[in-house]
């Protein structure tokens, strides 16, 4: 088969993605590419010739060498030249490999099987792999990077923002620590479901019918099948595999791929110029816009985000692909094809977001200066809350008013939130006894710098980073 020049393809996986993410591409086309498909399906007739000798006790290492090589060696262009003649994509594998075996286990090539003992289960075998050997160490890479950072800058005053506006103080650790708890526990839920994918040899209506013709006990048949290829049986079977474990494990890696989007999204935001607050690495000879040479746009988060617009909503496909009438009709046989598109896209925009946050740069002293100017016209108000908070503890009723009041006297005075309230005597005092009570160090002071009112964000971005890390570790 003539080779393609990589810019003739179609789809932008295939050339712009292939170069920019080499190193997913080419992890992932080792079992997911159109040769991993076939080769797959190789290697299910391979187990299968292997599975009617075991139980038969005839298998020599020697033969179940042979045919693993023969499976690992298939030309797909000679299966492709096959179909034209036989118009079915497993028979024509069929016929190549029967050429390729000793002519006494020839007779035993797909025998008992229907296409789909073969496809779902090479299927369940592809993803599987996939995930296990490139997906989820991109993954696991990505949520390291974020428990670093999550540690690092767990004490790196930060205000915290709600609807856009500035709400009360935080720290950057604790903002990336919301990524680290959800992708980690998304992490986990993948590793768990890519393990759980099944096969099947079961015949054309899941019934054993054509097994029971060569064996007492089509079940042990289907175990010692599958058993060759680290699977496990579906618990029911018509002609297809029970979809929902693939189902689940798909819609698993969009939830993990909405986090991601999200934190993407955050992180373009805070890169805004009235933001300031992180940058995306620039190299040297990088250019950020085609005419305006300052600029520095944050262009990998947002590749990222453009990259779940155009894969997520996929997921309407992976639905619709739990329906197929009765036994089975072929209303998935096109559609399924694309969940590699779907994995590698996925994929790829795993591996650009860990470049992102492996290269990411804080900016400490604007996250302090944007901290400092937080609450619009009342300079300080961002501790409007505590204040509040410490009136109603010392037994105050009405004070969610007079705090408001108070920073009504801070913007139409200019001053700060922290010399009007001094001002105002009998509330500080109770304010400042209440934080004696709690055993605040330099209460009286507190309310002079926002920082310092940050709940258990250091504490807890810690925690998270510690478990997440440790977790990824044993995965």
């Amino acid at each position: 088969m003539e080779a393609r020049n990589i810019f003739e393809n179609l789809s932008a996986i295939d050339h712009r993605y292939s170069i920019s993410e080499a190193a997913v591409f080419d992890g992932l086309s080792a079992y997911i590419s159109e040769a991993a498909s076939v080769r797959s399906c190789a290697k299910a007739e391979a187990a299968l010739v292997k599975a009617h000798l075991s139980v038969r006790g005839a298998l020599t290492d020697q033969t179940a060498k042979l045919l693993d090589d023969v499976a690992a060696a298939v030309d797909p262009e000679e299966v492709y030249a096959e179909e034209q003649k036989t118009q079915h994509n497993i028979r024509a594998l069929v016929n190549v490999l029967k050429t390729k075996v000793p002519a006494d286990i020839a007779p035993l090539v797909h025998l008992g099987a229907t296409s789909v003992d073969i496809l779902d289960t090479a299927l369940s075998m592809r993803v599987r792999d996939a995930v296990q050997q490139v997906v989820l160490p991109e993954l696991k890479g990505l949520e390291q990077e974020l428990c670093r950072i999550a540690a690092r800058d767990a004490e790196t005053p930060q205000v915290g923002r709600t609807h856009g506006q500035h709400a009360v103080p935080i720290t950057f650790g604790w903002s990336v620590a919301e990524f680290v708890s959800r992708l980690g526990k998304s992490i986990l839920e993948i590793d768990r479901l890519s393990k759980q994918l099944k096969g099947k040899l079961a015949g054309p209506v899941g019934a054993y019918n054509g097994p029971s013709m060569i064996v007492q006990d089509p079940e042990a048949l289907e175990r010692a099948y599958l058993q060759f290829l680290g699977l496990e049986p579906s618990e029911y079977s018509n002609q297809l595999v029970e979809p929902e474990y693939l189902l689940r494990l798909l819609l698993e890696l969009n939830v993990a791929f909405g986090i991601i989007a999200n934190l993407a999204d955050d992180l373009r935001n805070l890169q805004r110029s009235e933001i300031g607050e992180v940058f995306e690495y620039f190299s040297a000879t990088q250019v950020g816009s085609s005419t305006m040479p300052q600029k520095r746009n944050p262009w990998n988060s947002e590749h990222v985000k453009s990259l779940w617009k155009a894969m997520s909503p996929r997921v309407l496909t992976f639905y619709m692909d739990q329906i197929s009438e009765h036994q089975r009709d072929l209303t998935n046989s096109a559609s399924q094809r694309f969940i590699a598109d779907y994995i590698a896209g996925f994929t790829m925009a795993a591996a650009r977001m860990h470049k992102v946050v492996s290269g990411l740069q804080a900016d400490s002293a604007a996250m302090e200066r944007n901290l400092q100017n937080a609450g619009g016209k009342v300079r300080g108000g961002v501790l409007a809350e505590p204040a509040y908070i410490l009136l109603g503890e010392s037994g105050e009723n009405n004070g969610h008013e007079i705090i408001r009041k108070i920073t009504l006297e801070c913007e139409q005075t200019g001053a700060t939130f922290f010399e009007v309230l001094k001002k105002h005597t009998d509330v500080y005092e109770k304010i400042t006894a209440q934080l004696k009570k709690l055993g605040v160090k330099d209460a009286e002071t507190f309310f002079e710098n926002p920082a310092r009112y940050r709940g258990l964000a250091a504490e807890k971005s810690r925690r998270l980073a510690e478990k997440y890390a440790e977790l990824m570790k044993k995965l």
